[in-house]
């Protein structure tokens, strides 16, 4: 395994002969096998302590224990300390144990998977581990490709063959890969023992879809592209077996350069509480220097008299050194201030609220049978102050579900739902759906509600019959039949799917495709089209088509594509048809739909070939290729007839609209950030209700230079604040301010607005003199929608936020695309969706809809907070209260270092007697109960403005804590002081003195955890009043006769207990302490809650009065919406398979590929509320008549 952590200096190039493992091997390449572990036996020991003690509070409490351990100034036994101390390292290094061991078995599970590879002209077996940069191995059908491969031939023809690529980067769907031709032919193992061809290409590097290389072979050079490559991760699939060259193994797989580690994401509490720790650490100096000095002057001037039989230690021979090793004493006996059972709680309520998360059945989406998850606990209580939600749109905000919803044919609409007398039918008012029972090809799960459409389609309507020849012509997908009539397409894009499904059932049925024909069956009538050239999609040209034969011998381009794109390349005769086009797609678009333009054009024959002849020398091209390709595509897209449009709608997840303005009310923003066209993102806005018709004014960015960008951010900002100085009501708007976060005006201003800008404007927005003006105006408005935004610079805008405005961000996303801005995020939310699950692998907690997202923050988020900070502020509390009796009986005991309670005690109080009681009010106390909190989203806003825990709640508890070890000391030295026993005796002494103020202390912070806890269950009990029952079993014990006989030298004060608890006077200073102490509490806390109660107070005092009311549900209106012209159009197809069809390869899947591939599932107070609208209470009701249906693809 040593091999697998070799480090080499880094490469310029890599050059790889196949076949040849001694010249390899003298650059040192790494082996395939891979080390993910951090330890083994020998060195688990000394780096995992190593790692521990990294941490500040263990390194400190080392610090203590190697004091304690010298006898001159140490007065507690060393176990008070190494106890915990050596329980918290022996807990995490059982956890961090368990988690490498896991580790371990996953890499040896990898490194010895058998894979064949071809030594001497022979196939073995060998392990994965054993593989060499330079070998062959052969893959067969559905086995993970072991290293990134060079692909050198395949059993589908010319060398194709199909991967899933789902573990490298999420995505589900197929894709293709293709030897070159000069390797295709070596399919068996002599011609490929022969092989001694040279590659040489780039460095390792973390670029999954780029690589570049070239082969050198019997003196001819031939280039590599990432079109050739077998990325490590990848599964063979629908090929029953290829040949692959290694290039990269192991840790120089594109994998495993992936796989970095990611970000330590610590909470705002935890780094105050790294400042509160260090202030605390100043302040235990100051009192250890003050009673240090006391020593020295106490020792100078009075134990100087008592030499005799009071001699100093040996080695101290001045009251300056004895008040030096006082300090080093009393740093000791003081630490306690700061236990380390804080950090040990802290963890323990984190994993509980981790559990309760995991465990919510309110958040387990039965139909995908995936609960929520906690992947991390380090975070949880942050979640109760977020303040920004960054969102991806497809997969997270929709469900990714395509459904052909409407269509536009030569001008006439389709697709309204109608009634029976054929008036359009209202929200709610659905018919039964299309009947397609004459079409025996049909899918079943196909609905579609205007039958006027079928009706056109039976009349023989021309404009509608070339409407959908069109649609089951123009398209890449792959079509296979298990039986007859029962088709299963596999479609690169669900668009494509919704598209080519719709002209399928209604009687243009897309039946098998051939590298030269297509074959539709339109109205029961086979007819095979010759395929002449396929011009494919890409982001660029957002369109593709295809160019047909048909029978007659008519050549025929067909187009589809965006609306922004086709309009323009239309034959001018087409302007009125036009206008009626355009009307349908604004109606569209303002629904939410996505749309595409449908076009076609004649074409004559010789014009035909003589374009036929350019291409084919563009495509062989050696230089500018993609550039004289894009040429030749648009010179033939041009002057087309117009046919039509169609409307995809892209369904919203349940419970969206509902969510965002749920979270919103919560003073929550939301961005969407998505890679979206700005039209359909901005559709998705106003059907998620992100943007309203009511809404002042939506600001729209498009600037492709720094200047154009600037003006418009800077006229949106003064369109802003003239509406605002025009209202006249000044700044009504109040948020949280602070020194250290970017303020301004515009963030007061009335009236609300919405940003909307590209990525191209975006990535000058976000430039060093941009980013803050960006930013205040971004923040000034209620939505903001950044679409066709790269992966980058959604972590960009996310970074952007947490640099300027200190406020806790949360990402949400489904794609792999959407992991950098899940990691760069304080919490990194993943949605297990269509898309895979790279971004539940990246995040932080999981689930899958984003519904859900609204019980994580306001329910478990505000719990987990609440939680969080009245643990702190009582741990601080009772531990202060603990601490500070040593201090003030340093006054009476000449500074001598002597503690008030005996060690036991001082070992066991933050172990036993107040850690149980503390944990439970931490793990199960809640203000209001769930349905409150989602009812009052007001109540979320504490935590935004980190009202719980601050520097002025912790100044408060150390305040009480103080004020509570100075009545827990004086009232009973007062007391003791002339007090005697019931035999007359003197009751004075030091043993029964520390009893006492023991007892009065365990007492006090057990009735103060039941004043401070909100909510009883019976765990509660049990550990509150439990641990009062443990500390006086104990007490007796340790003071008992059989204690003492078994350990007369540790447990000398024989009923020392028994005789002191027996004393009335004693039980009388006990419950005069305790009353002292917590009257001032209770009344401050009446008084609080009657002059000036929060709402916390106001809801549950609310729900006392109103218990048996029923919450009045309110129900959301959809909003039409009508307006600018906003284009519609949105396609998810990618570019690739068009080439490969038309390359005159023969693209047949055989029966292994036909039987597999099949669907695979992608892998403040109560006025605030005021502010609740009637509107935003509204439920977006998505048309119910489109049922979810998944393509077989």
């Amino acid at each position: 395994m040593e091999r697998c952590a070799a480090r080499r200096a880094p490469e310029e190039e890599r050059r790889v002969r196949a076949n040849a493992r001694e010249y390899n091997e003298k650059f040192q390449y790494a082996s395939n096998c891979i080390k993910t572990s951090k330890y083994n036996i020998v060195t688990f020991l000394p780096v995992n302590l190593f790692e521990q003690f990294q941490e500040v509070a263990n390194t400190y409490f080392l610090f203590l224990l190697i004091l304690q351990l010298i006898p001159q100034i140490s007065s507690l036994s060393w176990f008070t300390t190494i106890v915990p101390l050596v329980l918290v390292l022996t807990i995490t290094a059982v956890k961090d144990a368990t988690d490498d061991y896991f580790r371990h078995k996953s890499d040896n599970q990898v490194n010895n998977r058998q894979s064949q590879v071809l030594i001497g002209g022979v196939l073995r077996q060998e392990q994965w581990m054993n593989v060499r940069v330079g070998d062959i191995i052969k893959l067969e059908n559905n086995q993970f490709v072991a290293a990134d491969l060079l692909l050198l031939s395949s059993s589908e023809p010319h060398g194709l063959c199909y991967i899933e690529t789902a573990e490298l980067d999420g995505e589900t769907n197929m894709k293709v890969r293709q030897a070159i031709p000069v390797t295709s032919e070596l399919s068996d193992t002599s011609k490929l023992a022969r092989f001694d061809g040279e590659v040489i290409c780039e460095p390792p590097n973390n670029k999954l879809d780029k690589f570049g290389g070239t082969l050198y072979w019997k003196e001819n050079k031939y280039p590599l592209s990432n079109q050739n490559m077998l990325l490590r991760g990848c599964v063979l699939r629908n090929t029953e077996w290829c040949f692959g060259l290694v290039i990269f193994a192991g840790p120089d797989t594109k994998l495993m350069q992936n796989s970095g580690r990611t970000k330590f994401k610590r909470t705002s509490i935890d780094r105050l509480m790294n400042t509160l720790v260090l202030w605390i650490f100043g302040f235990l100096v100051c009192m250890g220097v003050i009673l240090a000095i006391g020593n020295a002057i106490w020792e100078h001037e009075v134990g100087v008299c008592f030499q005799i039989y009071l001699p100093w230690d040996e080695g101290v021979h001045s009251a300056f050194f004895s008040g030096f090793l006082s300090f080093w004493s009393y740093i000791i006996i003081l630490n306690t201030v700061v236990p380390i059972s804080l950090y040990v709680s802290v963890e323990v309520i984190r994993l509980g609220h981790s559990y309760f998360i995991n465990w919510d059945k309110k958040m387990y989406c039965a139909k995908r049978r995936t609960p929520a998850e906690a992947r991390t606990t380090t975070l949880n209580e942050e979640l109760g102050q977020v303040e920004y939600i960054f969102s991806d749109k497809t997969g997270t905000l929709t469900q990714n579900i395509m459904v052909f919803s409407k269509c536009s044919v030569n001008g006439h609409s389709y697709g309204d739902v109608q009634d029976v007398l054929g008036h359009k039918a209202e929200l709610g008012e659905r018919p039964e759906p299309v009947d397609f029972s004459f079409n025996p090809l049909a899918d079943p799960r196909f609905q579609f509600w205007d039958p006027s459409l079928l009706e056109a389609v039976k009349l023989g309507d021309p404009h509608v019959h070339e409407f959908f020849r069109l649609l089951s012509l123009c398209h890449t997908v792959m079509s296979e039949e298990k039986s007859e009539g029962e088709l299963y397409y596999k479609a690169q894009s669900p668009d494509e799917g919704a598209l080519v499904t719709a002209a399928r059932n209604f009687g243009f049925v897309f039946r098998s495709r051939t590298p030269k024909t297509i074959t539709v069956h339109e109205l029961g009538r086979a007819i095979t089209y010759q395929l002449l050239a396929i011009l494919d999609f890409n982001n660029i040209r957002k369109r593709m088509s295809v160019i047909v034969r048909s029978p007659e011998g008519k050549i025929r381009l067909y187009c589809k594509g965006a609306d922004t794109i086709l309009l323009e390349r239309l034959h001018p005769v087409n302007q009125d048809l036009t206008n009626v086009t355009t009307d349908h797609l604004n109606e569209y678009a303002g629904e939410g739909l996505r749309t595409l333009v449908l076009a076609y054009k004649d074409l004559e024959e010789g014009y035909y070939e003589d374009w036929s002849e350019r291409l084919h020398r563009a495509s062989s091209a050696a230089e500018a290729r993609e550039d004289r390709l894009a040429r030749l595509y648009d010179e033939v897209e041009h002057d087309m007839m117009l046919l039509g449009a169609t409307a995809i709608e892209d369904k919203l997840q349940q419970g969206v609209p509902e969510t965002i303005a749920i979270l919103t009310l919560a003073n929550i923003k939301i961005w969407v950030l998505t890679g979206d066209k700005q039209e359909t993102a901005v559709n998705i806005g106003y059907s998620c209700k992100m943007l309203t018709d009511d809404m002042t004014e939506v600001f729209v960015v498009t600037g492709h230079t720094v200047l154009e960008v600037r003006e418009e951010l800077r006229k949106a900002r003064e369109k802003m604040m003239d509406a605002s100085r025009s209202m006249g009501n000044g700044f009504s708007y109040q948020e949280k301010l602070s020194s250290s976060k970017l303020t301004s005006v515009l963030e007061a201003i009335a009236g609300e607005y919405a940003l909307v800008i590209n990525g191209h404007s975006l990535a000058h927005a976000l430039e060093a003199d941009m980013e803050v003006e960006f930013l205040e105006t971004a923040c000034a408005c209620k939505a903001v929608i950044c679409c066709r935004v790269t992966p980058l610079q959604k972590a960009q805008v996310v970074e952007l936020v947490k640099k300027y405005k200190k406020a806790v961000t949360l990402a949400i996303g489904d794609g792999a695309n959407d992991v950098s801005m899940i990691k760069t995020a304080h919490i990194g939310v993943g949605i297990s969706g269509q898309e895979g699950i790279q971004a539940v692998l990246a995040s932080d907690y999981s689930f899958s809809q984003f519904k859900f997202l609204q019980r994580l923050l306001l329910v478990h988020g505000r719990w987990s907070y609440l939680r969080m900070c009245k643990f702190l502020c009582y741990f601080f509390y009772k531990n202060f209260a603990f601490t500070m009796v040593h201090f003030w009986f340093g006054f009476f005991c000449g500074f001598s270092a002597q503690t008030v309670y005996d060690q036991y005690f001082i070992t066991l109080y933050n172990i036993v007697y107040t850690s149980l009681p503390v944990l439970a009010m931490g793990v199960f106390d809640q203000d209001v109960p769930e349905q409150r909190s989602m009812e009052y989203p007001k109540l979320y806003e504490p935590g935004q403005l980190n009202l719980l825990f601050n520097k002025r709640e912790f100044f408060i508890c150390i305040a009480q804590g103080i004020y509570t070890s100075v009545l827990m000391f004086f009232i009973p030295y007062g007391v003791f002081a002339d007090a005697t026993r019931d035999d007359g005796a003197q009751l004075a002494d030091y043993q029964s003195f520390a009893v006492t103020v023991a007892t009065s202390l365990v007492i006090v912070v057990s009735v103060q955890i039941g004043l401070d806890t909100g909510f009883w269950t019976a765990i509660n009990h049990f550990f509150i009043w439990g641990s009062l029952a443990a500390y006086f079993a104990i007490l007796f014990a340790m003071h008992s006769d059989s204690l003492f006989q078994m350990f007369p030298n540790q447990f000398r004060f024989v009923g020392n207990a028994q005789n002191t608890l027996a004393q009335p006077t004693v039980w009388l200073t006990i419950a005069l302490t305790t009353v002292v102490c917590i009257m001032p509490v209770v009344a401050f806390r009446f008084l609080k809650l009657d002059l000036k109660p929060e709402l916390s107070d106001t809801v549950r005092y609310t729900q006392l009065v109103r218990k048996k009311q029923k919450t009045q549900h309110r129900c959301m209106r959809r909003v039409g919406r009508v307006g600018s012209r906003r284009s519609g159009y949105a396609f998810s197809h990618q570019e690739g398979f068009g080439e490969l069809i038309m390359s005159g390869k023969n693209m047949r899947l055989s029966s292994l590929a036909l039987s597999t591939f099949t669907a695979r599932p992608s892998a403040g107070w109560i006025e605030t509320l005021r502010k609740k609208k009637g509107s935003d209470g509204s439920t977006a009701g998505s048309p119910s008549g489109a049922a979810d249906k998944t393509l077989k693809v």
